[in-house]
């Protein structure tokens, strides 16, 4: 047995089964992977499924029976074959770091030995996904049928303006040409006298003005009338307060008469009291 067998072997099987066990070494395992996008969401990649490898032990005879059948052997002498062969395998893999899988990948070692598979970027298990291709969602191309199609309309509406304003500017002409014909008898056409419209409107509405008035200037009016009411407010304002003057004086009066002294200890202070006691100015 050699590497190139036990790699078709591996590939035969992973194609119709989810992994392949390599006694003493570990286990080849195959996982379905959904579509994904790439490019910045840009483009859709198909369902794949990816290979890769576990150092686990399991049980599992399928690469022995293969083998068996292929070299009409024995199982039980094929599975010594395929125990020896992995074993010295795994002695390689560890002193190299690396054996290289052909078809499939390279199976690789840590400093540790831990052992993990890397595939070929073109390795392809996954028999359901046949003729899938990435999509991309990005902007259509116009093709040259396209892009001459709209160059054709672009050049037929440039190819019309220079037209359309050929035209009106040729209207114009055609305006002077007919006012200067001459008539069939060799003379001018008689113009016949169109009322001036624009003078009737202006003449009917000098007749509806009505007589204009000397106004007085609005800003004059307005500091009249607030002149007004301000002198107004300001004699308001004097009289009531003669008027609360008045009462009060009178009140003055009308306590002083009733309660002789009861303004005196507002007016005046103790001292000032006994001053106007001992001339009898106001007590008595």
């Amino acid at each position: 047995m050699d590497i190139d067998l036990l790699s078709k072997m591996v590939k035969e099987i992973i194609l119709v089964e989810d992994k392949v066990v390599l006694p003493g070494l570990g286990t080849f395992v195959a996982e379905l992977m959904p579509a994904t996008f790439s490019d910045k969401g840009y483009t859709i990649n198909p369902p794949y499924r990816r290979l890769y490898f576990r150092q686990r032990a399991e049980n599992d005879s399928s690469l022995a029976e293969l083998y068996a059948a292929a070299n009409n052997v024995d199982r039980e002498v094929a599975g010594k074959i395929l125990a020896d062969f992995l074993k010295e395998l795994k002695a390689v893999l560890q002193e190299k770091k690396i054996v290289v899988f052909p078809g499939l990948g390279r199976l690789r070692a840590t400093k540790e030995n831990n052992f993990f598979f890397v595939p070929d970027e073109t390795l392809d298990i996954y028999m359901d996904g046949f003729g899938l291709v990435p999509i991309s969602l990005k902007t259509h191309q116009e093709t040259e049928e396209e892009v001459s199609e709209v160059i054709e309309k672009i050049s037929a509406i440039a190819g019309q303006q220079p037209e359309d304003s050929g035209q009106r500017a040729a209207e114009p002409e055609s305006i002077h040409e007919d006012e200067a014909v001459i008539g069939a008898d060799g003379q001018e056409p008689v113009q016949e006298d169109v009322p001036d419209k624009e003078a009737e409107v202006q003449e009917s509405f000098r007749d509806s003005e009505p007589p204009v008035q000397d106004a007085v200037p609005a800003s004059d009016e307005i500091s009249e009338t607030a002149g007004k009411k301000t002198g107004g407010k300001i004699l308001a304002v004097i009289a009531v307060a003669a008027a609360a003057a008045v009462l009060l004086f009178i009140l003055y009066i009308v306590l002083n008469r009733i309660f002789p002294g009861i303004f005196d200890n507002v007016l005046y202070d103790k001292e000032q009291l006994q001053i106007l006691d001992y001339f009898g100015a106001s007590r008595k």
